[in-house]
């Protein structure tokens, strides 16, 4: 469910004002990440890396109220559910979008995503579900590596995205640049910081 709200009731008034008429409003943070425990999984379980990756950015996001709200045209807009949105590689060799449904059920939204996901991959239409879902925008650049990307801004889709490529092998650990991309009247500087301290804390505690 989705609904317009008065700004001046929500503590982003005060951004509201500032940012929303701004020509840049979007703000990119950039963190290297400590994959270790997922890449390990990836090998015992057979999972996806990106799957993996995926449900700890839910899972982060889903913990602080700042993704519930989203500037969208000249509207503050409050959702009560999220998705995670994937890029997929068609098999007609182009690429479409994939929303994945923020679930605490691991094993529904593994399911979700193999069969989201496969059902893109092959009929190479979309899977939308921004209407009623706060969208949380995810790009993987899985064969290159890269340190972050700042998205281009349109000032049409003002929603949280991450940008990564591929993990980096170390003597004792694994790592992945990664870099997020926010509307600065969604949220700040520091809940960001927060976000990425919140994402290497579930990825650090993730046990399926």
């Amino acid at each position: 469910m989705v609904r317009e709200v008065d700004p001046r009731q929500t503590k982003r008034a005060e951004a509201f004002e500032l940012w929303m008429k701004a020509p840049m409003p979007m703000v990119t943070l950039f963190k290297t990440l400590d994959v270790t425990s997922l890449v390990k999984l990836r090998r015992k379980k057979g999972y996806p890396f990106n799957m993996l990756l995926c449900w700890c950015v839910g899972q982060a996001a889903a913990k602080r109220e700042d993704f519930f709200l989203l500037p969208v045209g000249d509207k503050l807009m409050a959702y009560d559910r999220l998705v995670v949105s994937v890029v997929v590689k068609t098999n007609h060799g182009g690429i479409q979008t994939c929303d994945i449904p923020v679930t605490d059920d691991f094993q529904q939204f593994c399911r979700d995503y193999q069969t989201l996901t496969g059902r893109v991959r092959e009929t190479a239409q979309p899977h939308d579900l921004s209407e009623g879902a706060m969208v949380i925008g995810t790009s993987v650049l899985a064969d290159h590596e890269i340190d972050g990307a700042v998205n281009i801004y349109a000032g049409i889709y003002n929603n949280p995205f991450l940008i990564w490529g591929k993990y980096r092998r170390g003597w004792f650990k694994t790592t992945l640049p990664m870099s997020f991309q926010f509307h600065h009247t969604q949220m700040d500087g520091i809940p960001a910081a927060e976000f990425l301290v919140d994402l290497q804390r579930e990825i650090n505690q993730f046990n399926p």
